[in-house]
């Protein structure tokens, strides 16, 4: 089904909810403390939005998708697509999504115990993740899971189509450019003469730079993949994440955020105590070095990431820690600004610079 690339918004007040990853009980406790029944009712008509990576790593993709979904189809409840649900939609098997196949990789067993997909309900989830759009806007807000990039949003928003199709036909336009072809040939030669490394946290690969700027091209050249994974550039020395060895970095495109429409966002693995502190995986250098948990940030404080590394309490339950997880599930009430917590603890944000509601 065609789906309108960049969406409304609809209008009235907003509960927006981070990334979930699975955590089923997480998120059912949040909603509780949101004030939400079971099914999604709120007693004050508010609405609930979702930004984005659902599934992959927790205990429960399922359930959560199931919930979303059947909230999703009666109108109480938007979500903007995340990378992870991406993913899925391309076919591609890593980082805790074993859940939608019914078996379990050698890389995924990392992530036991979690609940699997029954089969028959596979083609459902595909097709309910191929009906969302990968922004969200209105006048006074905008909402995507990683980067609210300003050339990509102009090259999608009028854009009506199946965003999986509409994301391998970009990738085909990209890939077909001549001068593409030439980087990708040698880009892929460099790769496979450290092949034995790439996926050897024991031994590092040197900087690639014909890797580093093929990857960096690649991600910045097709917009959906800019705006549900974010902006990347090229680094000299490589860092480990997610199985492999990497050649770019996510860029805190932010601080060169300059419109006054707020923009709320998932995706960085933002923590609630100090990265040292942390059990969550990180995703090379940090990108919220110097900014508080509760601060909104970007050029003038027009942007907020209501991820606060839920993800990440799979790692927790491997070190034994069974409950007051650092690894939490937010969400922010707007136009209220104010930040709630699946544990229960409410609070105000700080330092927001953008239109007033």
């Amino acid at each position: 089904m065609s789906v309108q690339l960049i969406a409304p918004l609809p209008s009235g007040p907003l509960d927006l909810i981070g990334d979930v990853h699975g955590e089923f009980e997480a998120l059912m406790a949040l909603l509780a403390v949101l004030g939400y029944d079971q099914q999604g009712r709120h007693p004050r008509q508010r609405t609930l939005v979702f930004v984005g990576d659902l599934c992959d790593r927790g205990p429960d993709s399922p359930a959560v998708v199931d919930w979303v979904r059947h909230r999703h189809a009666e109108g109480r409840a938007l979500v903007a697509m995340g990378n992870h649900e991406l993913n899925l939609l391309r076919g591609q098997r890593k980082d805790g999504n074993d859940w939608l196949y019914g078996d379990c990789s050698a890389e995924g067993r990392r992530y036991l115990p979690f609940a699997m997909l029954d089969a028959a309900e596979r083609d459902g989830v595909l097709a309910f993740f191929d009906s969302l759009p990968v922004a969200l806007e209105r006048p006074d807000l905008r909402v995507v899971h990683a980067a609210w990039h300003g050339a990509s949003i102009d090259r999608l928003r009028q854009v009506v189509a199946v965003p999986s199709q509409e994301h391998r036909r970009l990738d085909l336009a990209f890939r077909g450019h001549p001068d593409h072809q030439r980087l990708a040939q040698e880009a892929g030669d460099q790769r496979a003469e450290w092949q034995a490394r790439m996926h050897d946290p024991q031994q590092a690969p040197p900087g690639l730079p014909l890797v580093a700027r093929w990857d960096a091209l690649r991600q910045m050249g097709n917009p959906i993949r800019v705006l549900t994974s974010g902006v990347e550039h090229p680094i000299g020395e490589p860092f480990f994440a997610g199985g492999a060895w990497r050649f770019v970095q996510r860029a805190s495109w932010w601080d060169s955020y300059l419109d006054p429409v707020p923009v709320i966002i998932g995706h960085y693995w933002r923590r609630w105590q100090p990265v040292a502190g942390s059990a969550a995986a990180r995703y090379g250098p940090e990108v919220f070095e110097g900014v508080g948990p509760l601060r909104w940030h970007g050029a003038s404080g027009q942007v907020f990431c209501i991820d606060y590394s839920v993800g990440g309490r799979f790692l927790e339950r491997q070190q034994g820690r069974r409950s007051q997880f650092e690894g939490r599930l937010g969400a922010l009430r707007w136009p209220e600004r104010s930040l709630f917590f699946d544990d229960g603890e409410t609070c105000g944000t700080e330092g927001y610079g953008g239109l007033r509601p």
